[in-house]
């Protein structure tokens, strides 16, 4: 199969494969390339794989935008697709959904929300936030990327050399800036909109990540096409950490059966500690 392209846009995005486009949408450090493993699995499943860096993140570190407008600049490079989210991305894909759902045929978040509903909580987590981009730029990004992952919601997610590189690519402005204008704090609370979702919908979190379970839960059950699942073994990163189970679920809810040749090569780097 031919190499990543380059998709024309205001975002830094790559595409390979053709058929039915499934837009793959990275978590807060990381980049497009965090998802091409899974991605290429599609790609050659005969689907049109796209990944694509977010605001404030790899080739985009420049772009700033929120949510809103991230939907915004997004749908106006890839059209009618199938969303993929994780964490960050799967809040943006969410985002999208609700604001183009002509454009969005198919919904998959992981270890996502739909915001915070109380205005003191957000408000809340809004300053933490922005005490957390100043941070940034107090530390740099090498120092802030041990401690960002060293966090217990990762559950020991042990990040291989390559993937450190991937995110030291990141400017400690472009990441601080993402925080303040797409974090969790500065999002619009989305909850009474769940309903508004006609589309298929699916919701994943770690078995571990239990916050997010508990969210994913309540999600799936507001939409009326929604379908909840566990990543058996994996934490807030379940796709890192148990890739082959996320493709497997994916390539189910996309409604395929990738080859037996299309295997997952990873190692059990990413594997979460046993509990």
């Amino acid at each position: 199969m031919s190499d990543w392209r380059r998709l024309s846009g205001p975002l830094n995005a790559f595409t390979l494969g053709s058929g039915e486009r499934v837009v793959f949408c990275h978590g807060f450090t990381q980049t497009s390339t965090s998802w091409k493993p899974i991605a290429a699995l599609f790609a050659a499943g005969g689907f049109e794989a796209v990944v694509v860096d977010l605001p404030g993140h790899g080739g985009s570190a420049h772009v700033r935008a929120d949510l809103r407008r991230t939907a915004d600049l997004l749908t106006a490079m890839t059209g009618p697709a199938s969303f993929v989210g994780y964490s960050m991305g799967g809040r943006l894909c969410l985002q999208t959904a609700l604001i183009y759902p002509s454009l969005v045929r198919r919904l998959a978040m992981i270890g996502a929300s739909p915001g915070i509903d109380d205005d003191e909580q957000r408000a809340g987590r809004r300053n933490r936030d922005n005490e957390l981009a100043d941070h940034i730029g107090e530390v740099g990004v090498d120092v802030f990327l041990d401690e960002w992952t060293a966090q217990p919601l990762f559950g020991g997610v042990a990040l291989d050399p390559s993937d450190i590189a991937d995110r030291r690519r990141n400017t400690a402005d472009g990441l601080a800036t993402s925080l303040r204008l797409a974090g969790t704090g500065a999002q619009v609370s989305l909850w009474n909109r769940l309903y508004e979702l006609a589309m298929p919908v699916l919701v994943m979190a770690g078995e571990l990540d239990t916050k997010f379970v508990d969210i994913g839960h309540q999600m799936a059950r507001a939409v009326a096409d929604g379908n909840y699942q566990s990543i058996t073994g994996a934490a807030h990163s379940a796709h890192l950490q148990q890739p082959a189970a996320v493709v497997a679920l994916l390539a189910q809810w996309l409604g395929t059966r990738l080859d037996g040749n299309q295997t997952v090569t990873f190692t059990d780097r990413g594997r979460a500690p046993q509990q």
